[in-house]
């Protein structure tokens, strides 16, 4: 991990310390999870990436229940 420098506006610092307490999680975690959050929307071809290698992975699973059944059940 690199150690970085940011600055923030007061109304930004005080939301990430309410946040922070709120969570139970260090201010540095819930900035770098923003900061990941951003990165990942700015790259959309790596979320369609790692969805279309998923594809099919519960496919020959017989341990879950037939969810086009269970769907049917949802639909009016």
């Amino acid at each position: 991990m690199v150690r970085t420098q940011i600055y923030l506006t007061e109304a930004e610092k005080s939301a990430l310390g309410r946040l922070a307490a709120r969570s139970g999680k260090k201010q540095s975690d819930l900035i770098r999870q923003a900061v990941d959050r951003f990165l990942a929307a700015q790259e959309p071809g790596r979320r369609l990436e790692a969805l279309t290698r998923l594809a099919g992975t519960w496919k020959k699973r017989r341990d879950l229940p037939d969810f086009r059944r269970v769907r049917q059940t949802w639909d009016r």
